[in-house]
């Protein structure tokens, strides 16, 4: 191993990171506004919601640059391989469509980079263990758990931008009401798969539906459509807290296991 081992593997995360990032960041300051600006929904977030971009960028910075260690090429150059650059570039795909406003182009799309981002998150899950150090925990475990709830929650904000009726124009009718509960249950339940999945589970995962739930509740005024997110984050913490505290009482890491397998993924 060393610094020229892959170094084209190693080029292309780093173009893809920057294509990445700049796909963002005009999102949000471009021309046609910031992630909350489309067309609102009844599961439309608040804006805090979209901050976990943030968080995500700022560990793959470190992904960037722990692809040059031992353990980081092991990982990130012989394993994950092309899948970080195809990933990244379905998401500014997405990222363009959706800024757009061509909603039903933008939810097949978010539909691709699930299917992506469980590919990448089923690879280094089955194959690295917590024993790959702290590094691989906090710049490749971490913000793919991360990356892999949040496409969960893009999947149902593009679903209803496609297909669902405009918030600002119309009201929640009946059928509205019951396809936004039924999106609740769904977030819920996958929090609680993340939570769930083995007896360590992965908090992390299921912390994004969680926060995005209560962004829902902070954001929407609906009496039933606000208070029915709120309650679902509240069972959301509950699945997470007990999801921490069972590895705090077997000393496990929290930010995977190695036993997971991703809620939406195919074998590479």
């Amino acid at each position: 191993m060393g610094f020229w081992n892959g170094l084209h593997i190693k080029v292309l995360n780093i173009a893809a990171f920057a294509l990445g990032l700049s796909s963002n960041v005009y999102t949000v300051v471009g021309p046609n506004g910031t992630y909350g600006d489309g067309k609102e929904t009844y599961v439309t977030p608040s804006d805090y919601a979209f901050w976990i971009w943030t968080l995500i960028y700022l560990l793959l910075l470190g992904f960037i640059f722990f692809q040059f260690t031992t353990p980081g090429e092991q990982i990130i150059v012989e394993a994950i391989a092309y899948r970080f650059a195809f990933l990244v570039t379905l998401n500014s795909i997405f990222l363009f469509l959706w800024s757009r406003g061509w909603y039903l182009s933008a939810f097949v799309f978010s539909l691709l980079l699930a299917a992506s981002v469980s590919q990448v998150y089923y690879i280094i899950n089955r194959d690295h263990s917590r024993r790959d150090g702290w590094g691989t925990e906090l710049f490749v475990h971490l913000p793919f758990s991360l990356y892999h709830g949040w496409t969960i929650v893009l999947i149902v904000i593009a679903l209803f931008q496609a297909f669902g009726v405009d918030s600002s124009i119309s009201k929640a009718g009946f059928w509205t009401k019951f396809f936004v509960f039924l999106a609740f249950v769904f977030l819920e339940s996958t929090a609680a798969g993340y939570a769930f999945a083995t007896a360590q589970g992965d908090p992390a995962g299921a912390s994004v539906i969680a926060w995005a739930l209560f962004s829902i509740f902070i954001h929407q005024e609906v009496p039933f459509i606000r208070w029915s997110a709120f309650a679902f984050f509240i069972l959301s913490l509950f699945a997470i807290l007990k999801a921490l505290y069972s590895s705090w009482r077997t000393g496990s890491n929290i930010l995977h296991d190695d036993e997971r397998a991703p809620l939406i993924a195919g074998e590479a």
